[in-house]
């Protein structure tokens, strides 16, 4: 009894299986067809007889007989499988993809999979659109992140920048770090994408990052991005990273001096191995990102005092460039005032007018520390522009705070009382100056000539004539 009860349960379940199979590919939107080792049909689902026509009479009876040119019966000839035949038979084409069955290291049959050409055409067409798609938001993300700047918007590039424009554009088609040293506001980020614009890399992303103004604990997951389900409230499906949007571009990060200890850590790897790693993942990505790293820090001594990594800093520091700041580049700010004033976007210019400005504004703004370098300057000119009644800028115009600065640092330098061998030799030195400016004249061709017969270069000629108030 227990042997028949057996048997019966055994009957039960293959019955099962074979309903559980029959539905199976009677859900398959793709045609099926399988064949025993034999060459038998063994079943065919509805939508291989909706693509080929072929009815489920050809059940239990040999494929080659009723379809001679079938290619299935090769499959189990020589266990190979077949991707993408074509197959037109009266007036329905179709594309089969053909593997043999294998049990137990046997051929027990093979199985053919096939797809209406008019699907596959659909299929393509789809492809193509969310090929399209993709290439669209890649040139939006391009444009997005064009740069704005070249080696022609630097100004200086026959003065004080002469030596650092000349190094960058030599190195602009590397694909080694660069990293731009230099005060807040000098123009670092101007070089940054100059040098981008310049490189096989110009038509490709330029992804700036402030990594000042980032908080560490969201800095790491901006660079690198993250998985599915990385943290609580993270984006679904994850968020791709800035390297990973910089792809064959350029990505500057700015006041990389700023960056925690354990974050450069992972910077090291991705500049030593060029792979990144999503955060919540652990599949590894290809990049190829050109890094320009930017910082008013000093780096050197931050390592010295284990606040920066040596290794990321000598990784770094392969090609290094100091922009100096505009106190030490005086004979540039007439350009520079004179292109800002071109650039000037204010009402009284918008009728073709072009802004000018007073010699003895230019002398003041020249004689000027300018702690905030080039983007004060420009602050300044955007000022004085507003605040003039016609085109022309003067003194007047200028900011109050400025003028104070200047005046209560002038103040400071004067001795309250007696005089010192030092005061009475800046006096001596002083009245020689004014009388040879009284020889050659106090305009800029007679400044020029005071300077020569001084012997000393026009920017400290200038430098004197503020301290001594010489006007």
């Amino acid at each position: 009894m227990k042997e028949r009860s057996d048997n019966k349960n055994t009957a039960s379940i293959s019955e099962n299986s074979i309903g559980w199979w029959k539905a199976i590919l009677e859900s398959i939107n793709d045609g099926v067809l399988v064949i025993d080792h034999n060459g038998y049909v063994k079943m065919i689902n509805p939508e291989y007889t909706r693509i080929t026509g072929v009815t489920p009479d050809i059940i239990g009876k040999p494929l080659l007989k009723y379809r001679p040119g079938a290619q299935l019966t090769k499959t189990l000839k020589d266990c190979q499988c077949r991707v993408g035949v074509y197959r037109k038979t009266k007036d329905r084409e179709y594309v089969v993809d053909m593997a043999p069955i294998i049990i137990n290291e046997q051929i027990v049959g093979a199985v053919s999979v096939c797809k209406s050409l008019t699907e596959v055409h659909k299929l393509s067409l789809e492809l193509q659109k969310q090929n399209e798609k993709v290439r669209q938001l890649k040139k939006q993300m391009n444009a997005l992140y064009k740069v704005k700047y070249t080696f022609d918007d630097i100004i200086g590039k026959d003065g004080g920048l002469k030596d650092v424009v000349y190094v960058a554009k030599r190195v602009s088609d590397s694909n080694f770090p660069i990293l731009i040293i230099g005060e807040s506001g000098t123009g670092k980020e101007l070089f940054a994408q100059a040098i981008h614009h310049e490189s096989h890399r110009g038509n490709k992303p330029f992804i700036p990052v402030n990594c000042a103004s980032i908080p560490p604990s969201l800095l790491e997951s901006e660079l690198f991005g993250y998985g599915d389900g990385a943290f609580t409230n993270a984006k679904k499906g994850g968020k791709i990273g800035l390297f990973e949007m910089a792809d064959q571009g350029t990505l500057f990060l700015d006041e990389i001096g700023d960056m925690s200890y354990d974050l450069q850590a992972k910077l090291l790897r991705v500049l030593q191995e060029s792979k990144i790693r999503r955060v919540g993942e652990t599949e590894e990505r290809n990049i190829d990102v050109r890094i320009i790293a930017a910082t008013h820090r000093d780096l050197q001594q931050l390592v010295n005092k284990n606040h920066f990594r040596g290794d990321l800093f000598y990784r770094l520091n392969v090609i290094s460039l100091k922009i100096a700041p505009l106190r030490e580049r005086r004979e540039d700010i007439p350009e520079l005032v004179h292109s800002l004033l071109r650039s000037s976007l204010t009402p009284s210019a918008r009728d073709g007018s072009m802004y000018t400005i007073d010699e003895q504004t230019l002398e003041f703004i020249r004689s000027y520390d300018w702690p905030g370098n080039v983007r004060e300057l420009r602050n300044v000119i955007d000022y004085a522009t507003c605040m003039a009644e016609g085109t022309e800028i003067k003194i007047h115009h200028l900011p109050d705070v400025m003028m104070k600065l200047e005046m209560n640092r002038l103040d400071s330098t004067l001795k309250p009382n007696g005089q010192t061998l030092k005061d009475i030799t800046e006096e001596a030195e002083s009245k020689h100056i004014q009388e040879i400016l009284g020889k050659f004249g106090n305009d800029m061709e007679g400044r020029k000539k005071t300077a020569n017969s001084l012997g000393v270069s026009l920017a400290t000629l200038y430098n004197k004539m503020k301290k001594y108030r010489i006007i």
